[in-house]
């Protein structure tokens, strides 16, 4: 009789998708002895080889390949026993999430929080990004779940609308004399990160408004835009959720110079494949945050 079971067909299933033992590993989180053992372990159980072992890396034999299909099968039962019949209180496990840093400094402690009450016992970890990298971990299959800009313009990916954050112009408290607010756009200008749609926007938009001449200073961490714009080194566009408590205290001020970029759209982004409850759940309390957030 032959002796297998879903962690060996788990593993094998995540080292065709991933093509290679290391990064199987790593989203895995196990060694890649390990990962080496499981794939072992169930060829010794079918006595056939499902790799065949080159120096150009691992690929399927034809046995493998017939498994391939039988593999999703098993896996697709299984996320429809944990999705109907599990009591989420017994769901164990680990959900990588990455967000970008807007959602980090809003509503990420509320979703971990929610996260915590739906799955007491699963695994949350997360790492803070620029959009571009958390969508590269997304397709790499290193995140399970990313809060970026979005949407994520791939078929194999499930794209969650976000409410979206309602930019403003920002300059600093102390010394304002001019009186035209346009003229505020003859500072340095802060910014998000290269790379980013917001930069390339916004970039686009000042040289159309202002001119070429007009300095830009990216960065990725918005927190130190609004310091760097306290202290009075630049202006910056930044979402107003973020900026109205430093109004409030004085520090800062918003103007006005006729026209503000539109705001920032994000979503919450998973591969549609391997289905997967908890992310998918994830995915719908990420939007219900948000919109409890923004309701506030």
């Amino acid at each position: 009789m032959v002796r297998i079971n879903f962690e060996q067909l788990k593993t094998f299933l995540n080292v065709v998708r991933l093509g290679g033992v290391r990064r199987a590993a790593n989203a895995l989180n196990l060694t890649q002895p390990a990962v080496t053992a499981r794939i072992k372990n169930l060829e010794d159980s079918l006595s056939c080889e499902l790799f065949e072992r080159t120096s150009g890396g691992m690929k399927l034999t034809k046995r493998g390949e017939l498994l391939v299909a039988h593999a999703e099968k098993f896996e697709q039962l299984s996320e429809l026993v944990e999705k109907d019949v599990v009591d989420p209180d017994g769901i164990e496990g680990r959900l990588r999430l990455g967000v970008s840093e807007t959602i980090a400094q809003c509503w990420l402690p509320e979703l971990v929080s929610a996260l915590h009450e739906r799955f007491p016992k699963l695994e949350i970890e997360f790492n803070v990004d620029i959009s571009v990298n958390l969508r590269a971990g997304l397709m790499a299959r290193e995140i399970d779940l990313a809060v970026l800009l979005g949407p994520v313009s791939d078929y194999s990916v499930n794209n969650i609308d976000l409410p979206g954050f309602p930019l403003a112009w920002y300059a600093a408290a102390k010394g304002r004399t001019e009186q035209d607010p346009a003229s505020y756009l003859s500072r340095p200008v802060l910014t998000y990160a290269r790379h980013t749609r917001p930069h390339r926007e916004l970039k686009e938009m000042l040289f159309e408004r202002v001119g070429p001449e007009v300095s830009l200073f990216p960065s990725s961490s918005l927190s130190a835009c609004f310091r760097l714009v306290e202290a009075d080194l630049g202006v910056a566009v930044l979402p107003r959720v973020l900026g109205e408590e430093l109004v409030a205290a004085g520090r800062i001020i918003e103007f006005d110079p006729g026209w503000v970029p539109s705001p920032l759209r994000f979503t919450a982004s998973y591969l549609g494949e391997p289905k997967s409850h908890v992310t998918e759940t994830a995915a719908h309390l990420a939007r219900d945050v948000a919109e409890v957030f923004f309701a506030r």
